[in-house]
C-alpha cells in the first residue's frame, strides 16, 4: 500500500495472497464484498432474521398483484361475486399488515447488522494500525489512513445497511415476479425472459468500468479529508503567511478534481441504467400488448392482464433498481478493498515466534555494535554509518551534533520502532531483535521535543505513562516536573480536558506534562530529546535539577542542542554524519578544537566555552 500518493489507486495488494477472496488485483468486481459478508456470518441469527424478512415482505408484495386480480375477476365478472370479494379484501388487507411488519423487521435486523459490521471492521482495522510501526506512517499519510476509517467505513455501513437489502429484495421480486407471470402467461413471458441476455451484458461491460472509476472517486474524497485536517491544524501558520488564497485555490482544484471524477462515475451509472431500462421497459411493453390483444380475443381475463401489468411494473422496477444497487455494491467494494489494505498490511517490526526474555531484575544497559542504518523513505542516505556505543547501567549520555547527524534515530531504534539493515543493539545483553518489542518499551520512558498530548482530561494525559498510577503518584511526579503548580490551578484540577493536543496549556506547561509522564514510567532508561528546550528559564533550572536527582537510578540518553544542559553528563558523544566523531566530557572536548568545540564557540563564546 502507498497512501502517500492517494491521487492514483494501486491495482494490487502484495501484502495479501493472490488467492485472497478480498483481493481484486484490478477493480473489476464486488468480491472485496466477501470480507464484509465473512463479518455479517458472525451474527448469524441477525443474518437469518434479516433474510427471513426480506422474503416476507418480496412474498408479500408479489401477493397484491395476485389478490388485485381475483378482485377484478370476480368484481367485474356477470353477478359479482360479493363473498369471494370481501374474502380477498380481507386477505389484501392482512397483505398489506404482514408487507408493514415485514419492512419494519428488516429494516431493523439489516440496519442493525450494517452498524455492527462497520463497528467491528473499524476494530479490526484500528488494531492493526496500532501494531503497525511508525515507518508505515511516514510511508503513508495518517490523514489519508483517518479519511478511510471514516468515509469508506460510511459507504461500507450503507452497502451492509440498505444497499444489500435493497439487492436482494429485488432479486427475489424480479425472479418471484418473473416466475407468477409464467404461471400467468408462460408464451409472453418467455418472450420477456429472451431479452434477459440484454440486460446482463451491459451491466457486466459498465460495471468494471464503473468499479474502476468508483474507487478513484473514493481516493479523491479522501483527497479531500485529507487536506482539510492539514489546513485546520496548521491555520496558525496559513494565516501567519499569508497563505488563505493558495489553500483555497489547492482546496477548489481538489474539490473540482473529486467532481470531475464522480461525473464520470454518475455518467456510466446513467448510461447503463438507461440501457437496461429501456430494454426492460421495452419488453414490458411488448408483453402488455401481447397482453392486451389476448383480452380482447378472450384467451385471457381482465384480471389476469391487470395482474400481468402490475406484476410486470414490479419486475421493471426490481431489474431497474438492481442496475442502480450494483453500482452501489461497487462503489462499497472500492471502499472495502481500500479498508482491507490497511486490515492485512503486516507490521514491519513484529515480535519473534519465541521472543527471548529480558532479564529480571532490569540493568539498563544498551550496547551498539555496527550499526548501519538508512530510513525506508530516504534509502540513499544513511543516518547511521558503523555506528558503535556502550552505554552501562545508570551512565548518563549526552548526543550532541548539527542537525542530521542522527541523534534523534538513535531513539527510534532503541524503541524498535525500526531495525537497522546492519550491526546489533542490545538491551541488558538481548539483540533487540531477539526480544519483543512491547517488552523493550516497557524498560524505556520517552520525553520527545515537543511534548505530544492526547484529547483528554489531564489525569489520563499523566498516567498514559502509567496507567495505574495514584493520584499520589502523578502529584508526585508532577512536582517532580514543576507541574503541580499549573495543574492545581486548573479549573476541575486533573479532571480538566486540556483540548486538542492540549491546547488549553502553554508550550512550556506541555512539555513538563510529557515529562511529568515520563517520570510516572519508572522505566529503567530514559530518553530524553531536549527536554527543556520548551521552558522558560527559571522552569527549566527546576526541572533540570528534578532530572537530574531522577537519572541518578537510570540510564539516560539525552539529545541536547543546547549544549548548557549536558555539561554534566558523564559522557558527551558528539555525532556527524551519522559517525562518532568525538567523546568525553565538556572540559576535554571544549578544549580539544574539533566539532564540539566549535559548537561550543558558536554557543557560549570563546571563554565561557573553554
Amino acid at each position: 500500500m502507498d497512501a502517500s500518493n492517494p491521487g492514483e489507486a494501486p491495482e494490487t495488494d502484495e501484502t495479501l495472497p493472490p488467492d485472497d477472496p478480498v483481493v481484486a488485483p484490478k477493480a473489476r468486481s464486488i468480491r472485496p464484498l466477501v470480507m464484509i459478508w465473512r463479518q455479517a456470518l458472525k451474527y448469524p441469527a441477525q443474518v437469518a432474521l434479516a433474510l427471513v424478512a426480506l422474503s416476507i415482505t418480496a412474498a408479500a408484495t408479489l401477493a397484491i398483484p395476485a389478490y388485485f386480480k381475483v378482485l377484478i375477476d370476480r368484481g367485474f365478472s356477470r353477478g359479482g361475486d360479493i363473498e369471494g370479494i370481501n374474502h380477498a379484501v380481507e386477505l389484501l388487507f392482512g397483505v398489506v399488515v404482514v408487507l408493514g411488519i415485514g419492512t419494519a423487521l428488516r429494516f431493523y435486523f439489516v440496519s442493525w447488522l450494517g452498524e455492527r459490521v462497520v463497528a467491528d471492521i473499524r476494530e479490526k482495522v484500528q488494531e492493526n494500525l496500532l501494531r503497525l510501526a511508525p515507518g508505515f506512517y511516514e510511508e503513508n499519510s495518517p490523514k489519508e489512513i483517518s479519511s478511510r476509517m471514516t468515509s469508506d467505513t460510511t459507504l461500507i455501513e450503507q452497502v451492509v445497511g440498505t444497499t444489500v437489502s435493497v439487492a436482494l429484495r429485488n432479486t427475489l421480486m424480479a425472479i418471484g415476479g418473473t416466475a407468477y407471470l409464467f404461471y400467468l402467461v408462460p408464451q409472453l413471458t418467455m418472450w420477456m425472459v429472451l431479452v434477459i441476455p440484454a440486460v446482463v451484458i451491459p451491466i457486466t461491460v459498465f460495471g468494471r468500468r464503473l468499479r474502476n472509476v468508483s474507487r478513484t472517486s473514493q481516493d479523491r474524497v479522501a483527497d479531500i479529508g485529507a487536506m482539510v485536517t492539514e489546513v485546520l491544524g496548521a491555520m496558525k501558520i496559513v494565516q501567519a503567511f499569508n497563505q488563505e488564497s493558495r489553500e483555497r485555490a489547492r482546496f477548489n482544484a481538489a474539490v473540482e478534481d473529486s467532481f470531475n471524477t464522480a461525473r464520470r462515475r454518475i455518467m456510466i451509472r446513467a448510461a447503463m441504467t438507461a440501457l437496461v431500462i429501456m430494454v426492460v421497459f421495452g419488453a414490458i411493453v411488448l408483453l402488455l400488448w401481447r397482453g392486451a390483444v389476448g383480452v380482447a380475443s378472450g384467451e385471457i381475463s381482465g384480471g389476469t392482464i391487470a395482474a400481468v401489468v402490475l406484476t410486470a411494473g414490479l419486475v421493471a422496477g426490481s431489474f431497474g433498481a438492481l442496475t442502480e444497487v450494483y453500482g452501489d455494491l461497487l462503489r462499497g467494494a472500492g471502499a472495502a478493498s481500500r479498508l482491507a489494505e490497511l486490515l492485512h498490511e503486516e507490521p514491519a517490526i513484529a515480535p519473534p515466534a519465541r521472543p527471548e526474555a529480558l532479564p529480571v531484575p532490569p540493568r539498563g544497559s544498551l550496547s551498539f555494535r555496527n550499526v548501519s542504518f538508512r530510513y525506508p523513505t530516504r534509502l540513499e542516505s544513511p543516518a547511521l554509518r558503523d555506528f558503535t556505543l556502550e552505554v552501562q547501567p545508570g551512565e548518563t549520555v549526552a548526543i550532541v551534533g548539527p542537525s542530521g547527524a542522527g541523534k534523534s534515530t538513535i531513539f527510534q531504534l532503541v524503541e524498535r520502532f525500526y531495525d537497522p539493515q546492519a550491526g546489533t543493539i542490545r538491551l541488558d545483553g538481548v539483540p533487540l531483535t531477539s526480544a519483543d518489542p512491547a517488552e523493550i518499551r516497557k524498560r524505556i520512558a520517552f520525553v520527545p521535543q515537543e511534548g505530544v498530548l492526547f484529547s483528554a482530561n489531564a489525569r489520563d494525559n499523566l498516567r498514559y505513562g502509567n496507567w495505574e498510577a495514584t493520584d499520589d503518584e502523578i502529584w508526585e511526579a508532577a512536582r517532580a516536573a514543576n507541574a503541580e503548580r499549573f495543574l492545581s490551578e486548573l479549573p476541575d484540577g486533573l479532571d480538566t480536558f486540556l483540548g486538542e493536543n492540549g491546547t488549553q496549556l502553554s508550550g512550556g506547561q506541555r512539555q513538563r506534562v510529557a515529562i511529568a509522564r515520563a517520570l510516572l514510567r519508572k522505566a529503567p532508561i530514559l530518553l530524553l530529546d531536549e527536554a527543556t528546550s520548551a521552558l522558560d528559564a527559571e522552569s527549566e533550572r527546576l526541572v533540570q535539577d528534578a532530572l537530574e536527582r531522577l537519572m541518578a537510578d537510570r540510564t539516560t540518553l539525552v539529545i541536547a542542542h543546547r549544549l548548557a544542559t549536558v555539561r554534566a553528563a558523564d559522557r558527551i558523544v558528539v555525532m556527524d554524519e551519522g559517525r562518532i566523531v568525538e567523546q568525553g566530557s565538556h572540559g576535554v572536548l571544549a578544549s580539544a578544537g574539533g566539532l564540539y568545540a566549535r559548537l561550543a564557540e558558536l554557543q557560549f563564546g570563546a571563554t565561557e566555552a573553554a
